[in-house]
């Protein structure tokens, strides 16, 4: 498995990062242990969890997903340092009140209470990377591609970055990073780095595949130049890149098919491009999930790609798939498609 350094940070991660929502969820913690070795066994050192994690989030099991990892990670003290541990405090609620008492906000209570919790589930003194896993602020995210005003009141980005700044200053946190940003978000993030004693932002984990290509129009240009990599989630576009869900399928224990919640990424605009890039995938003697992983993975904005399993041979493939080759005229053929119908599934 291929590594980089991560921005501007000391940290160096596999390409891949092992994705863990499914875990306490989809996977029991049997599972999630024989996910952890067979990834750790192939190289992968970067895991990303979160504190609300398994989803679909329930308070029944809200947690689960970071106890299972710290479970994992004190079996055998020796490993934690090997791995670099990225985890994220929710922001303003989405119907997630149960997280902590009291308003769920990204103000220094809260993000220092969010923290604390984490610690503890993980198991360890501190985290790699430490990241805010929305904004506060109600703004074009998860699925909205256009801009509506909304002037509710918001957690100035400042103060959550000076919350941020005092973990990281305690030693409970390396380095700290965004999610599901916006570009005006990751530039407050920049300017607020530049009052003395906070810090900067190392990385952003937003939505990006060949079905959701919403990032370059307008945060790749300042992801690449101002070092701030991209960490890629649903690369898979939760699995319709396999092309395992066409012309309706539901295939037994398939994300898809056991919560109807998840309707990002099956949406009718989504079925003429999926099959689209599954032919082409296809006709060129390539896996369907490989061609979109190993896609993914090539951009150069791109730090890791997060990748999901709820089985061993799943996970198995998708790491196979980073050393999958694509051509140029696989990568000119996929570009067409995208101008055919751009980003379907934003």
């Amino acid at each position: 498995m291929r590594t980089v350094t991560l921005g501007c940070t000391d940290l160096v991660v596999s390409r891949a990062c092992l994705g863990t929502m499914t875990w306490g969820e989809q996977n029991t913690e049997a599972e999630a242990r024989a996910q952890l070795d067979f990834a750790t066994a192939r190289g992968v050192n970067f895991i990303d969890t979160a504190e609300m994690y398994p989803v679909p989030p329930r308070a029944e099991t809200q947690g689960r997903t970071e106890q299972y990892l710290g479970n994992w990670l004190a079996a055998q003290p020796g490993r934690r340092n090997r791995l670099v541990i990225a985890s994220k405090v929710a922001g303003a609620s989405r119907g997630i009140d149960w997280l902590r008492p009291g308003p769920l906000r990204l103000d220094r209570a809260n993000v220092l209470a969010a923290c604390e919790a984490s610690l503890k589930r993980l198991r360890t003194d501190h985290l790699d990377l430490y990241q805010v896993h929305w904004p506060d602020r109600p703004t074009n995210m998860f699925g909205q591609l256009g801009y509506r005003v909304d002037d509710t009141p918001a957690v100035p980005v400042e103060e959550t970055l000076a919350a941020l700044a005092e973990l990281v200053q305690a030693g409970k946190v390396r380095h700290v990073g965004i999610s599901n940003e916006t570009p005006w978000g990751l530039m407050r993030y920049l300017l607020a780095a530049e009052t003395p004693g906070l810090p900067r932002i190392a990385s952003i984990q937003n939505p990006y595949s060949l079905l959701n290509r919403s990032f370059e129009i307008g945060l790749a240009e300042m992801s690449w130049r101002e070092q701030v990599p991209l960490l890629a989630y649903s690369p898979l576009a939760m699995g319709v890149l396999s092309g395992k869900y066409l012309d309706g399928a539901r295939p037994a224990g398939a994300r898809l098919s056991r919560f109807e919640r998840f309707t990002r990424y099956s949406q009718p605009e989504a079925e003429a491009p999926t099959r689209a890039y599954v032919g082409l995938a296809r006709q060129h003697g390539l896996d369907p999930a490989a061609m979109a992983l190993a896609w993914v993975d090539r951009q150069p904005w791109v730090g890791a790609t997060i990748i999901g399993a709820t089985s061993l041979a799943q996970l198995e493939a998708d790491l196979a798939a980073f050393d999958t080759p694509l051509d140029a005229a696989v990568c000119a053929a996929i570009d067409a498609i995208h101008q055919r119908q751009p980003n379907p599934c934003p």
